[in-house]
């Protein structure tokens, strides 16, 4: 280990290391911090929090301690939503937990991954006990892209995510739209450092072929086209339903083609229903959600994955991972020109990019990739140079400042 850096860094997360940014974002920029010198500590909520065996371990050099349940509960392929009181309830242990540990031992810099109440109050307090420095890392915009079951839970967030800038010592997002959104509130920019999504090197590389026919037999995908979704089931920030409409007309010329979803979320049975009602059950398979390990098994499956996109602000506040983890399993990757993605594509790719919610102009591009082979090499050896910058190892070396 490089031991030429010894500070101290803790992490404080509102979600758990299964979840996208957990595991696509803070856990790999914490493991490659510890690399770098660091001693990182991560204090997360988990989305099952009372069914674990072990709320304590470590990952490489990082430990990692769950001390709550998050906000929703996740089980099977379902995100359950809690009532009221019980909610109000759950919040309040979570800050507790989160702001012991955050208090507990004294920290150079406290890095809160995403602004909300329980993980910025404990935050923001820890930070008064210990004099720590805070990062606020602001991945996404989520007043405008989560699913709230009222208006006062969108409210709340919406105030910690338009507060909490201009209360910490420095932030870090990933996409220009939320760097600028944050402008807009008066934070100056020098206070704001854009740092990207990237790949976990080591989830991608030295997989089992072996697995990976065994998951291809098992899904009857033999000698079939196959185009792929893998994230999130949860329409308000993932119009999965858009990819559905645009399958349909993809089936009707591309019949031995099959588009394989992998994921869960509250809107698995609404999207089951959406292909059942275009007839194409025969084409189409659920997954539901996989462990960590398999994810890049499904990426090897797929001809051609897909992020579809509409025009707004849920969009534009994200940087997706599924393009650095397609560009890393060499693998042609659709979406559409809506917030980062035009530039984080470039002039070469810029030919796949589809029209914002428009289904049929989605259908024509994964068409084109299923059908020109030419067209899908370029489009992987183009995404094989890109993917090379966004590598957390090489993303981290490119920020240590930020941390230091």
């Amino acid at each position: 280990m490089n031991k030429k850096n010894q500070n101290t860094v803790t992490f404080l997360l509102t979600q758990d290391l299964e979840s996208p940014s957990g595991l696509g974002r803070y856990l790999p920029l914490a493991k490659n911090l510890s690399k770098e010198g660091f001693i990182v500590s991560i204090f997360a909520l988990h989305s099952n929090f009372y069914k674990l065996q072990h709320r304590s371990f470590y990952i490489d050099e990082v430990k990692v301690t769950y001390v709550a349940q998050m906000h929703v509960r996740k089980e099977s392929n379902q995100t359950q939503y809690f009532s009221f009181m019980r909610l109000i309830w759950i919040s309040i242990l979570a800050t507790w937990k989160l702001l012991v540990h955050a208090i507990r031992l004294p920290v150079d810099t406290i890095v809160i991954g995403k602004p909300h109440p329980m993980n910025s109050i404990a935050g923001l307090i820890g930070r008064s006990f210990h004099g720590s420095r805070i990062i606020l890392d602001c991945d996404d915009y989520e007043a405008a892209s989560n699913y709230f079951s009222s208006t006062w839970q969108q409210w709340i967030i919406k105030k910690f995510e338009n507060t909490m800038p201009k209360l910490v010592d420095h932030i870090t997002t990933n996409t220009y739209f939320n760097k600028e959104r944050m402008m807009g509130l008066g934070v100056p920019a020098e206070k704001i450092d854009y740092v990207p999504n990237g790949i976990d090197k080591e989830r991608f590389t030295n997989l089992d072929p072996l697995i990976e026919a065994q998951i291809r037999q098992s899904l009857n995908l033999e000698g079939k086209k196959v185009i792929a979704y893998i994230g999130s089931l949860s329409l308000a920030n993932h119009p999965v339903d858009l990819l559905i409409h645009a399958f349909k007309l993809i089936n009707e010329i591309e019949d031995e083609t099959n588009l394989l979803i992998v994921g869960g979320g509250k809107d698995i049975d609404v999207l089951k229903a959406l292909v059942k009602n275009h007839g194409i059950e025969k084409s189409v398979k659920f997954v539901g959600r996989v462990s960590s390990d398999l994810v890049p098994y499904y990426y090897k499956l797929a001809h051609v994955t897909v992020d579809p996109v509409y025009d707004n602000d849920s969009a534009r506040g994200r940087c997706p991972l599924k393009m650095f983890e397609s560009w890393a399993m060499s693998k042609p990757y659709v979406t559409s020109n809506v917030g980062d993605r035009c530039s984080l594509v470039g002039n070469d790719l810029m030919k796949l990019l589809s029209k914002p919610g428009d289904h049929e102009s989605l259908a024509q591009k994964i068409i084109l990739l299923l059908n020109d082979s030419e067209l899908a090499n370029d489009t992987i050896h183009a995404g094989n140079r890109k993917v090379v910058n966004y590598y957390w190892d090489y993303l981290t070396n490119n920020n240590i400042h930020v941390y230091s």
